[in-house]
């Protein structure tokens, strides 16, 4: 018997240490899950500042050029009624005065003739000595007939010798013909000025660029910036050039500095704004954090391990019952829990079942309700299914359904979405906070990932397995709105896909 419990204390003893070791291991397993959470915070947070910041640098560039475009309208509309008599220009130079005085970012207002030569501007000197046939704006408007606003690349004016930006607009004679050009001159130093006011950290920057790729004003001014090409850079040959906005983590080719990037294209013009922040800038005070909190846990550690071997010599027999009692009904909770999910689980497909869908669709129907947002459902079924395990066999049906719940689940973007298998070859996805438009979007690359699996299926005209998708969309949501509403819209809409063809995507209450 005084072996068999000395047999028993070492066990016990071996037990207390790995269960010490283990919490230990929990720890550095929390604290490092905890830092990389910070850290995913750290950049969702900066990623939510810079692009408010190109929001609100797009629409000061855009406010800028806007002003500036409404001032050569209004001179524009002088010259057509007033003339060019000396008496209408004199006037037409004190109202440039007045225009360059009131908005902060002119260097000056210019008239020019259908030669190039400035007739009036709004200089104090008389400086109609000058002349701008071959300027880039000037022959740009005497080639082209329309009467749109066009942005130049920077140029050093021949008035004042700094670097301005040209916005103009051309000039027509009563027969159609090319008259001159009335054009606006914006002090470069002014967006210089404006964007020194951001903390962009000592290795961000700040650009704005014409849409064809080049150059306007950059923060920090590199050397030979101005007007230089951005189309071999990554920011505009990846994204800007391509998409309307958005954000992009780009290594720099120069300094090989990794930033993360915030694009914009303006609502009136076709320039973009584009503002940079260095990552090692943004997690400079998460890895202090993350510093601080391993040297913490080392000593949590050792003090842990130090006090843990004191007491496991304390352990006795009853301890050791005790935790055999904890670990039982732990397993036994853990059962629980895994018959829970399997309860809420699609056995076929991994999907959520019929059961879990009923559920969330009424708590996400309470939510739109107290929210006021949308709710989109996709209803999807499968084409020609039962010509499927006809020709192929139910194992490969279901194998097929497999592949197809994998590709379905791929819909699944955020934390709320769900897809569930609703029965049969039906699967349905439900997106919280979606709109008509990302509603059919989403339902049109759910059929494409479907069809892109080209599964062989000699009984659909396209000879691959392909599906249709109904979707239904409740843009308000009311307390009283039942989940049978929105999905009888769905399947209404899904009916309408199968009979108009199949293959394809119907949106309820859409011809």
């Amino acid at each position: 018997m005084p072996q068999m419990r000395s047999r028993e204390y070492r066990s016990v003893i071996f037990s207390a240490k790995i269960f010490v070791a283990s919490v230990c291991v929990l720890l550095a397993a929390l604290m490092l899950w905890n830092s990389w959470q910070a850290r995913v915070d750290q950049l969702d947070e900066a990623n939510s500042t810079i692009t408010n910041v190109s929001r609100a640098l797009a629409q000061h560039a855009d406010d800028t050029f806007k002003e500036a475009d409404t001032a050569l309208i209004g001179i524009a509309e002088r010259l057509a009624y007033d003339g060019k008599s000396p008496a209408a220009l004199a006037r037409l130079k004190h109202f440039l005065a007045q225009q360059v005085a009131e908005l902060s970012q002119l260097d000056g207002l210019f008239v020019i003739d259908k030669d190039g030569n400035w007739v009036v501007n709004s200089g104090k000197t008389d400086n109609t000595r000058f002349t701008s046939n071959d300027r880039e704006y000037f022959l740009y408007h005497r080639a082209h007939t329309g009467n749109l606003p066009h942005i130049g690349p920077p140029v050093k004016s021949r008035a004042t010798g700094d670097w301005i930006i040209t916005i103009s607009r051309r000039i027509n004679a009563p027969d159609g013909s090319f008259d001159g050009i009335v054009m606006a001159a914006i002090e470069l130093d002014y967006f210089n000025k404006f964007y020194n006011s951001f903390d962009i950290g000592n290795a961000g920057a700040i650009l704005l660029g014409l849409d064809d790729g080049t150059l306007l004003v950059r923060r920090p001014l590199g050397k030979g910036s101005f007007g230089m090409s951005l189309k071999d850079t990554a920011i505009f040959r990846d994204y800007a050039s391509k998409t309307s906005d958005g954000i992009a983590r780009i290594r720099s080719q120069q300094d090989n500095v990794v930033r993360i990037n915030s694009y914009r294209h303006l609502s009136h013009y076709p320039m973009f704004i584009a503002v940079a922040l260095s990552e090692d800038e943004i997690l400079a005070q998460w890895k202090t954090n993350t510093l601080l909190h391993f040297f913490g846990l080392l000593t949590m550690t050792a003090l842990l391990g130090f006090f843990g071997n004191r007491l496991i010599v304390q352990i006795t027999l009853r301890v050791q019952a005790e935790r055999d009692a904890i670990a039982s009904r732990a397993h036994i909770e853990h059962l629980n829990q895994a018959l829970q999910g399997l309860a809420l689980q699609d056995g076929l497909t991994g999907l959520a079942n019929r059961r879990c869908f009923d559920d969330e669709i009424i708590k996400e129907l309470h939510r739109a309700t107290r929210n006021r947002t949308p709710l989109a459902l996709v209803m999807i079924d499968v084409d020609y299914f039962k010509r499927y395990n006809d020709t192929y066999g139910h194992l490969a049906g279901d194998e097929c359904l497999r592949k197809i719940a994998t590709a379905v689940k791929a819909a699944k973007k955020r934390p709320g979405d769900m897809v569930a298998r609703y029965g049969g070859e039906e699967i349905v996805a439900m997106f919280p906070a979606c709109d008509t438009h990302h509603a059919v979007q989403l339902a049109n690359e759910i059929l494409s990932a479907i069809q892109a699996l080209a599964i062989t299926h000699s009984g659909n005209p396209p000879g691959v397995v392909t599906a249709s998708a109904g979707v239904a969309v409740l843009a308000s949501v009311m307390p009283d709105t039942l989940a049978e509403k929105i999905i009888d819209m769905a399947d209404k809409a899904l009916y309408q896909a199968k009979s108009s063809g199949r293959n394809r995507v119907c949106l309820y209450g859409q011809a």
